[in-house]
């Protein structure tokens, strides 16, 4: 059976040779932005628990007399905690590629967003980075995170 010619272009991978008998598959738009947020998720995760573990613990690294939208810090250091947990563990489900990983990020994600923006009172600098780095992330999972893509083979 033979197959029709193609142009270079229609492929999905990439001629790298003159013979056309060698062929390179091609990275998905967007894959390398996606393991970037998929890395940074996992990073302000590990941060976040050892943020929360350090306000609970009632370390000196946080700003004295600071006042909070509700509670104390303590509080705030388990919200913190739980919120680093959560984007843990999102970090992880993006290997698979699907639709509820790329939501589950999403979410994860825009609530430290918003968890970092109360916190900042206490840290006002790194607050201000996470939130930063959280919204990277929403564009990314948002913009090329999906069924459509999948980081592993």
């Amino acid at each position: 059976m033979a197959t029709e010619p193609t142009t270079r272009g229609t492929l999905p991978y990439e001629d790298t040779t003159s013979s056309g008998l060698y062929f390179e598959a091609k990275e998905p738009a967007g894959s390398g932005l996606l393991i970037f947020a998929m890395t940074m998720m996992a990073f302000a995760g590990i941060w976040a628990i050892f943020e929360g573990i350090a306000a609970i613990a009632g370390s000196k690294v946080y700003i004295a007399n600071s006042v909070f939208v509700f509670s104390n810090l303590n509080t705030w250091g388990w919200i913190v905690l739980g919120l680093g947990a959560l984007l843990l563990l999102s970090a992880f489900t993006l290997l698979a590629g699907s639709q509820f990983a790329r939501w589950f990020g999403i979410t994860a994600a825009g609530l430290n967003a918003a968890g970092q923006l109360f916190f900042l009172d206490a840290y006002p600098l790194w607050a201000i980075c996470m939130f930063a780095a959280d919204i990277v992330i929403i564009y990314a999972l948002a913009t090329y995170a999906g069924p459509r893509l999948k980081l592993t083979r």
